[in-house]
């Protein structure tokens, strides 16, 4: 007993000074489409509902917005800033109009009517540098994502305007490089134009940021390499993606599946996947065997997603009702699409619970540590759960279930006392939601610059932002 306290005070004392280190993840998306004094474009709103999907899916907050006014997008970048302070990973992401003016970028919101480089300084465009700085200093990885390399019309206006002095712009964005744990990609490079794709569906260049960047196990610039070559390939090697990159680190968006002796710069506290340290090696080996259920409930107290919750909760479930014949490894006969699928209200709902079964959904999670209310309805409180529960088994986590999901809940060991709670309101809001686009097919304008300098780590890989 005496050593299980020591173990216990060292786990608590190691617990509450890495309590910081926890994984807060913070996003910015805005697709800009309708702008109101130059030719719509038809993607960038679908492109930034794509992407806010995948990043909630591993966890972040994401601040998000479509078709805004320089004053909204003004707001939305004050409430990512805020939320974005201590950040562990922030991500921006923006779709739309950008340009660049004697060598600085701007990203236009829809009511921008630019005629001079004044109208572009004095406050109708968003200064990229200045938006970075102020929003994500202070976030330890920084992730830049430019969908804004578009041929620019204000660009022509801007040149034929009466100026006292010489004005370069651009029709697509200047170069940018990256300070210390930052990356900074581009749709594509300097002097080329990148498609927008059809309408109504994602540019090549978010359609592979959607494919690779949170695939489970693979780190961001291995993510980004695959990116490169998606592009090129769909463009018949007439676009290809441009950034820089000083990330000190390797860094996973979803770290399921990353190689134990790879830590990510930024490693999720709930990845599975992730070794036991020897404080709780030894902890675990410590409570083990023991037969009194405060011990164990003490390991699972101090490591609600340790390595050994699945044996810990199997013990408490044999002490308390005699063994178990049911126990079984949580990854045992996972189907490995669960870590990839996607649930949504629709896959839910075909999955047809009634109020008794949504009961049993919140009694399993509750007897496997992710307490919830067994009412027989998923109120938010319970999508939160879910969501929780998911991030921990490094499926998606979107707070819905859907039939791979369910039956890997419905697997795994849960503890069978389980206090049930009142009936609720089988009634339940069905969230939907609709993306749209419209027009023909556009271009995007080439972005980045030239120079050894603007490639990833200053290396010349081949991989991701090479130039050829």
């Amino acid at each position: 007993m005496r050593t299980l306290l020591a173990v216990l005070s060292l786990a608590a004392l190691l617990v509450s000074g890495n309590s910081a280190l926890a994984d807060k993840r913070v996003a910015f998306v805005v697709g800009n489409s309708a702008y109101k004094n130059v030719p719509q474009l038809p993607n960038p709103v679908v492109d930034a509902m794509s992407i806010a999907k995948v990043l909630r899916n591993v966890g972040f907050d994401v601040v998000e917005g479509a078709n805004l006014s320089r004053d909204r997008m003004t707001e939305k970048l004050l409430e990512f800033g805020k939320k974005a302070e201590g950040a562990d990973v922030a991500v921006f992401y923006y779709a739309g109009h950008g340009i660049a003016v004697n060598g600085t970028n701007y990203l236009l919101p829809v009511d921008a009517d630019l005629k001079s480089e004044m109208d572009v300084k004095l406050g109708a465009a968003i200064n990229v540098d200045v938006t970075l700085e102020q929003t994500m200093a202070d976030a330890k990885v920084k992730l830049v994502f430019l969908d804004a390399c578009r041929d620019n019309p204000f660009a022509a206006k801007i040149r034929s305007a009466k100026a006292t002095r010489s004005v370069s712009v651009e029709t697509g964005l200047a170069e940018m490089k990256s300070g210390e744990g930052t990356l900074i990609a581009f749709a594509t490079g300097p002097g080329q134009t990148a498609l927008d794709g059809e309408a109504g569906t994602n540019s090549p260049f978010t359609r592979a940021l959607v494919a690779n960047i949170a695939r489970p196990g693979v780190e961001i610039q291995q993510a980004m390499t695959r990116v490169r070559a998606q592009v090129n390939d769909e463009t018949n090697k007439n676009q290809l993606p441009w950034g820089h990159t000083n990330l000190t680190g390797d860094v996973y968006l979803n770290p399921a599946g990353r190689p134990a002796d790879k830590p990510s710069e930024t490693a999720g506290t709930a990845s599975p996947a992730s070794p036991a340290s020897p404080v709780e090696l030894e902890f675990w080996r410590s409570v083990k065997d023991s037969n009194k259920i405060e011990e164990l409930n003490a390991y699972l107290t101090s490591y609600p997603n340790g390595s050994f919750k699945s044996l810990a909760l199997a013990r408490i479930a044999s002490l308390q009702d005699g063994p178990s014949t049911t126990t079984r490894n949580l990854t045992t006969g996972i189907d490995p699409a669960t870590f990839t699928e996607e649930a949504d209200q629709t896959s839910e709902d075909q999955l047809g619970l009634d109020k008794a079964q949504r009961r049993d959904v919140q009694r399993r999670l509750t007897g496997l540590g992710f307490d919830t209310k067994a009412s027989g309805k998923f109120d938010d409180e319970t999508r939160g759960v879910i969501k929780r529960w998911q991030a921990a088994r490094g499926y998606p986590a979107t707070g819905y279930l859907n039939t791979l999901q369910h039956k890997a809940l419905v697997s795994e060991i849960v503890s069978s006392r389980v206090a049930s709670s009142d009936d609720g309101d089988d009634d339940e809001a069905h969230h939907v939601r609709h993306s749209g686009g419209g027009g023909g097919r556009h271009y995007r304008g080439g972005g980045g610059g030239g120079g050894p300098g603007a490639f990833f780590g200053h290396m010349m890989m081949g991989g991701l932002f090479g130039r050829r």
